[in-house]
């Protein structure tokens, strides 16, 4: 089975994709085991197959990090949606706040923070990778550390105080965290209930 599957690059991210010398794009092919075709003066990339068997390849992780190096992250960034259950999301922010590019700007400088610090504290607590390009905000992640990171933002575009975004974002990883410990001392307590029946078996023998 073959597969070919096309779609636009915004052009100022064309030379990132490409990379110096062919770079990028040869670790995209790569890594994908996919043929990538980029006409620079149109900004649309061609995915396509180089294998008759799909399984043996990742288109849409393909589509995906191109997807995701046009929405601003860096091809290292990017590179994670190759790891097993990450995905990569972007929402328009013109969807919540208006097309007002005035509006839009607001919000994008609330998401990024003061020297980057909103931006790179939502990250640290949700455990996604976070950009803020033209007018989306993409998220690379695991499902759970997207939603969480999403409705971060959809917070922020709301009017929230940063301060109870990050507190809302701290209060579920600490629950996180407890759940986490007590599924351990579930598990420890099963353990020590397993090693005490065969202590018990042992004795009566």
């Amino acid at each position: 089975m073959s597969f070919e599957r096309s779609l636009k690059i915004p052009k100022e991210r064309i030379a990132v994709i490409i990379g110096k010398n062919g770079k990028i794009k040869e670790e995209i092919e790569k890594k994908c085991n996919v043929i990538l075709d980029i006409n620079s003066k149109t900004g649309e990339a061609l995915v396509s197959s180089k294998i008759d068997t799909l399984h043996e390849m990742l288109p849409f992780v393909a589509i995906e990090l191109i997807s995701a190096i046009g929405k601003g992250f860096s091809p290292e960034r990017a590179y994670r949606l190759t790891e097993e259950n990450n995905s990569f999301l972007a929402i328009d922010l013109r969807d919540y706040v208006g097309k007002s590019s005035r509006s839009v700007e607001r919000i994008k400088g609330r998401v990024i923070g003061e020297k980057g610090k909103s931006r790179k504290t939502i990250e640290q607590l949700t455990g996604a990778y976070v950009s803020v390009y033209g007018n989306h905000v993409g998220f690379i992640g695991l499902f759970n550390q997207i939603k969480l990171a999403r409705s971060a933002v959809m917070m922020l575009t709301k009017g929230s105080s940063h301060r109870s975004v990050f507190d809302m974002l701290q209060g579920i990883r600490k629950k996180a965290k407890v759940d986490r410990m007590l599924l351990w001392e579930g598990d420890d307590q099963k353990s020590i209930t397993s090693e005490s029946r065969l202590s018990n078996l042992h004795l009566d023998t």
